[in-house]
């Protein structure tokens, strides 16, 4: 166990899961993770949703993402007894002794979050929650949100511990149950511990602390990740206009174990349901108590840049700032490869875009093949979706790689040349061999290199 200011590790035995049942309220991207990763670590999890169709489908073992590990983890907890699922918030409650809240937050116009969701899910619970029971906020939420849920509550004797996710969509599983530390936080230091304990079988660092650093770190750390991405593209525009080549500098700079490689990548900018979001709010955040966050905002500003610097090079790939007539295909539309999500996709911005100077989009993703649900189809409705890469490509003006799909790396790249109109290939992730695309007769403009 830890404290704000001291650190240790748990090495893995068995889990003893004790006389605590966990509730989840909330069976989306991180709720559904959070049940089933908690239920592999010996709990018995009890995960609800106010959706009873989606309840039916899970207890069927229909997953509904795309979570590589996922699926088999459900299974195994529906098989074993320990993984559960009901319909309403409080039917968890009245079986859980420790209830997570993985509810959505979204996020208003000035940055800061609707905490609507939390909020009617506390207030369902309250009335049924045992004396000594434990409400953790597992959904990103702002400074003081554990008072805003004790606030609505009002329950003395019920705990409110801040329990912070750090899962990135694609490796969700793994990182749950291989995390690189745990942070709990409350101004309730025995119930901080004891939800700490539920983490007693991983072998990684426990962070206790207050309820406000716990969710600052949430916060801080995407941001800081949102940082070094919009940094290493900004670094690959000044290498275009240099004649560097970002990806011996970013060898370079990586190489350098206090920078480390990680999350720099060029590409067409950082989204998704976290960093947008997130980024967003530390801004309002420190906004709302007097500072500036000058640094993040120019973070959000380099982020923007890039999406538009991208459709400058889809314009300057087909010889026209006006692409009425012109088609694009575009290889990727998720927000990054591994998962379904198309929450502020870059791809989709590009795309928006194009289609506003005229452009005609043809597109595939792996994901987005066959019959959508209405919302995924809404996202879509600019996109001719194509059942391959090499069909997307057929009578293209230019092609356009937006996405970091491995099928992408190993695409037959003369197949694709030989299905366009145009000779045009934008590398927005620098997946491919320049040389190999010449090769086949296209014209190559990627990220910082050329």
């Amino acid at each position: 166990m830890t404290t704000a200011d001291d650190s240790s590790s748990r090495n893995g035995n068995d889990v003893d899961a004790g006389a605590d049942v966990l509730g989840v309220v909330g069976v989306g991207y991180v709720g559904l993770t959070t049940g089933a990763c908690l239920a592999a670590l010996g709990h018995r999890v009890v995960c609800g949703d106010i959706d009873a169709e989606r309840i039916e489908r899970l207890r069927a073992g229909v997953i509904p993402i795309v979570e590589e590990g996922l699926a088999p983890l459900v299974a195994e907890g529906i098989a074993s007894g320990r993984l559960t699922f009901v319909v309403g918030a409080a039917e968890v409650a009245r079986q859980a002794s420790i209830v997570f809240l993985c509810v959505p937050t979204p996020q208003d116009d000035d940055g800061s979050a609707d905490l609507s969701y939390v909020q009617a899910a506390a207030a369902e619970i309250a009335p049924v929650l045992a004396a000594g029971s434990v409400v953790v906020n597992k959904s990103t939420v702002p400074v003081g949100s554990t008072h805003v849920v004790s606030a609505v509550l009002r329950r003395g004797d019920v705990a409110v511990v801040s329990n912070p996710e750090f899962l990135r969509e694609g490796t969700a599983v793994h990182d749950f149950l291989h995390p690189d530390r745990v942070v709990v936080g409350s101004a309730d230091r025995a119930a901080a511990h004891r939800v700490a304990d539920l983490y007693q079988s991983l072998d990684t660092r426990v962070l206790v602390t207050d309820a406000a650093s716990a969710e600052t770190i949430k916060y801080a750390a995407n941001g800081f990740l949102a940082m070094k991405i919009s940094f290493v593209n900004a670094v690959a525009a000044m290498c275009e206009a240099v004649g560097a080549d970002v990806a011996d500098v970013v060898e370079g700079i990586g190489s350098d174990h206090r920078i480390g490689r990680e999350f720099l990548r060029p590409g067409p900018g950082w989204g998704g349901s976290c960093f947008p979001k997130d980024s967003r709010a530390l801004v309002h955040v420190a906004s709302s108590h007097g500072y500036d966050f000058a640094l993040m905002r120019g973070v959000i500003d380099v982020n923007e840049e890039q999406r538009e610097r991208m459709v400058r090079k889809v314009c300057v790939a087909a010889g026209a700032d006006d692409l009425h007539g012109v088609t694009v295909a575009v290889l990727g539309l998720t927000f990054k490869a591994g998962t379904d999500d198309l929450r502020d996709s870059p791809a989709l911005a590009v795309i928006g875009e194009l289609v506003g100077i005229g452009a005609a989009v043809r597109g595939y993703d792996p994901t987005c093949v066959g019959e959508l649900s209405p919302g995924r189809a809404r996202d879509l409705v600019h996109v001719e979706r194509c059942a391959s890469a090499v069909e997307a490509a057929r009578d293209a003006d230019v092609v356009v790689i937006a996405t970091e799909w491995p099928e992408f790396s190993g695409v037959d790249i003369a197949a694709v040349a030989a299905a366009m109109r145009g000779r045009a290939l934008v590398d927005m992730r620098n997946l491919l061999d320049p040389s190999a695309v010449r090769a086949a007769g296209l014209t190559y403009d990627g990220v910082g290199r050329s």
